[in-house]
Order: structure tokens, then C-alpha cells, then sequence
């Protein structure tokens, strides 16, 4: 049967041909292609893996892919700590990352002529693999723009106008080991190897510029077009619904002209870790358990209402429930969790599982942080639940071709 494109493998080959075995920018895997007659990017051999597998996100693009891209299957958010102290070497590692990025997504990996004396350019287990709807999403921490009062790159002016660390709720268990960071990189796919990939060569290309912090791993699983379900297993995103358009992402999640220019289209990733007392939860009565939701826990209708997305009547639902408190609110923000297990507690014996809770929002001072607020009061869901860890990052706007990772924070 005769191929309808490239496997990884074979667009080794073809880098190694045709630059040397450098990793190519988007236009040269173009030129590339071209060379070997291909009309379109690489894919697995037709009927090998499904078309979604398959699909390639452009890492390149007015915003930034990974925010309000539908989810994919797997997930990895990784931290690092910049330990270079000079700009121009923290630049070159950004330049690396974005090469790196290109070709990855692209459905490739990088490979160089080295030799066999020396360790491979890349580290390989994603060769034959689709490119997976693979997409890499930056993010900045306050302590990126300055530490201890000092500006460490000179960008401390350029700071994103909402831009600061998550303040500790009463009930907060905050591991600082697992919390913050100079640079948070949000890694999805469809396929965990490629993603486990994108993530093991970052932190390769990071040697002596940057060590990693903490690195978290999520899932989810659902039907196409479904809503994908938490631990609980209780609906988790039902309310994206309510700005699923241009203009609401304009609304809620994309910063606008009040921002530093190489924020604007960019937006803020709030990130929580809660541990979901899977133990507790599960000798609660289905009626406890829809109360603290204020939800059908089959439908995800809210009471009172037969669909899903039927419209919420706050009066309807428990005074202390999840969704009343979010209505009452009624700050939105584009939800992004993802389920994570962690093995068992060798102090109690309980799973170890929960929630990572992301969230993208324009403004996360009007947005996230008063709904925290509320939440940790009052939310009926606390009894079950415990806040872990926790990070605020600024995601610059999309990359233009040609343009590295937050060359216009740097250089602006």
C-alpha cells in the first residue's frame, strides 16, 4: 500500500539531508518537504493511527497554542529555575527551546551529526511516533522579572501588569517545593510518549542554564465533544461553555492593549494542585455528593435543569455548593485541569490522586483570585479536598516564524 506521508524516522533522514542534520525552523522543514516532493507534513502510514493523532498544532501563531486548543489526553507541566545569570546565555537557551519546539511539533525530532563518541542530539523515543497534537505553552513567574529586589535580566520593567504570586488561602498546604518558578512550560499530546519526549529534551537542552523545580503529570479521558470527567467523577469545564467564541476568548482569556506589548494576546496560567480525598469521597451518599456540586452527577445538569449546559438558577442549588459559589461570583475563566495520580501515602495508606487545576484568564486579579478567595471560605467541596501547590504565570502572546521563545520580552 503505498504511503501517505512521513513517519519520524524518515524526516530524520531528510533533515540530516538536507541541513546537516540541524534542526530546522518551520520554514526549512517546508523546504524540506519540497525537496522530497511531499505536499503535505509528515504522518503515519493511513490507517495506522487515527486522523486526531495524527494532527499537528503550529507552534507558530497569533497566540500562543495549548490555552484555548481542545484538550488533549495527556499532560505535563514542568518548572524550571533559571541558574544562569547572565541574559545572553538564558537567550540562547530560548533559542534552543524554540528550535527544538519547531521541529517536535511538526510531527519530527532533531538529530545532528555528532558522531558516535558523542551523546545523541536528541533523545529519541518519539522516532516513528505521529506528531500527536503535541503542543508547548511558556509561561513567566514573578520571579522571573526579579528575586529578591533585583532585576536578573533587566525585563523588570517590562512585568506583565497582573502578574504575582497566588496569595495563601486559610486552608491552603502549600509544598513550596511544588509551587512557582522562573519559566513553566505546559507540554500536551495525544500520545504520553511524545509528550514525555518534548519534555525529557527540554530539560536536556536546559543543562547549565536551567534545573527543573518540579514537574507534575496529568490525563483525561472523554468521548469527542464530552466534557471530560474529574476523580469524582463529576463534569470538569462545563462552564468554558459560556465563551466558546472569538470574542469571549477576547473577553476572558486574551490580555488586551493594558498590557506590555509582548503580553497582549498572551494570557495568565493559574495553577493549583488539590488533593482529592478519593477515600472520603467515595463512602459519601450520591446525594452528598451532587449537593457539594450542586450538580447530577450523571447528566452534569444542574438542579433544577435537565442538559448539561442548561442555564444555572443559583437559587436552585445548595447555598455552599461548587457551582452556586462560582455563579455568585460570576467571574469566568477558561478551565484547563487535568486528573494526576501519585501511587499511595505511606502515612495513611490512601491513593494519592487528585486535580491540577489550570486555568487561563486575561486579568487573574478580577478573575481567579476572588473565586479562590470565595472557594476556600465557603465551598462545600473543601471537605473534600486539599490545596497542595500553586503557581501564577505570564504566557507571552503567540510566536511569529523566525521569532524565539519571548524575544519580544527580552528584546523590547
Amino acid at each position: 500500500m503505498p504511503k501517505k506521508g512521513y513517519t519520524r524516522r524518515e524526516m530524520l533522514k531528510m533533515s540530516a539531508v538536507a541541513g546537516g542534520g540541524l534542526a530546522l525552523g518551520a520554514s526549512g522543514l517546508g523546504a524540506i518537504m519540497k525537496m522530497f516532493g511531499a505536499t503535505e507534513a509528515p504522518t503515519r502510514p493511513s490507517g495506522e493511527t487515527s486522523s486526531v493523532t495524527n494532527e499537528r498544532l503550529d507552534f507558530y501563531g497569533e497566540h500562543q497554542t495549548g490555552i484555548v486548543t481542545p484538550q488533549q489526553t495527556y499532560m505535563y507541566l514542568v518548572s524550571f529555575k533559571v541558574t544562569a545569570s547572565d541574559r545572553d546565555t538564558l537567550i540562547q537557551l530560548l533559542r534552543d527551546w524554540t528550535r527544538f519546539c519547531d521541529l517536535s511539533t511538526g510531527g519530527s525530532s532533531a538529530v545532528e551529526g555528532n558522531g558516535r563518541l558523542l551523546p545523541p542530539s536528541d533523545s529519541g523515543e518519539s522516532v516513528d511516533l505521529p506528531a500527536a497534537r503535541l503542543s508547548l505553552t511558556f509561561g513567566f513567574g514573578p520571579s522571573f522579572f526579579s528575586r529578591d529586589g533585583q532585576d536578573r535580566f533587566g525585563v523588570a520593567a517590562q512585568a506583565p501588569k497582573y502578574l504575582g504570586d497566588i496569595p495563601r488561602m486559610p486552608k491552603d498546604r502549600i509544598d513550596e517545593t511544588l509551587s512557582g518558578g522562573d519559566i513553566c512550560v505546559q507540554v500536551c499530546a495525544e500520545d504520553q510518549q511524545v509528550a514525555f519526549h518534548a519534555v525529557r529534551n527540554l530539560i536536556r537542552l536546559s543543562a547549565f542554564t536551567a534545573s527543573v523545580l518540579w514537574m507534575q503529570e496529568g490525563f483525561i479521558s472523554s468521548p469527542p465533544g464530552n466534557t471530560p470527567r474529574n476523580l469524582f467523577g463529576f463534569k470538569d469545564g462545563t462552564a468554558n461553555s459560556l465563551h466558546d467564541s472569538n470574542s469571549g476568548y477576547q473577553d476572558v482569556v486574551w490580555c488586551g492593549k493594558d498590557e506590555p506589548s509582548w503580553m497582549q494576546g498572551g494570557s495568565y496560567l493559574a495553577y493549583r494542585k488539590i488533593r482529592m480525598l478519593l477515600e472520603v469521597w467515595d463512602r459519601s451518599s450520591l446525594k452528598d455528593q451532587e449537593d457539594t456540586f450542586g450538580r447530577h452527577k450523571d447528566s452534569g445538569a444542574a438542579y433544577g435543569k435537565s442538559g448539561e449546559f442548561d442555564t444555572v438558577s443559583p437559587g436552585e442549588l445548595p447555598v455552599d455548593s461548587h457551582v452556586r459559589l462560582a455563579k455568585d461570583n460570576g467571574a469566568q475563566m477558561h478551565r484547563r485541569a487535568y486528573s494526576y495520580t501519585g501511587g499511595i501515602d505511606a502515612r495513611t495508606g490512601n491513593v494519592e490522586a487528585g486535580l491540577l487545576f489550570l486555568s487561563y484568564q486575561r486579568n487573574p486579579q478580577e478573575q481567579f483570585i476572588p473565586m479562590l478567595r470565595l472557594m476556600s471560605q465557603m465551598d462545600k467541596l473543601n471537605e473534600y479536598t486539599s490545596h497542595i501547590a500553586s503557581g501564577m504565570f505570564a504566557c507571552p502572546g503567540g510566536w511569529k516564524p523566525g521569532e524565539y521563545i519571548g524575544q519580544r520580552l527580552m528584546e523590547g
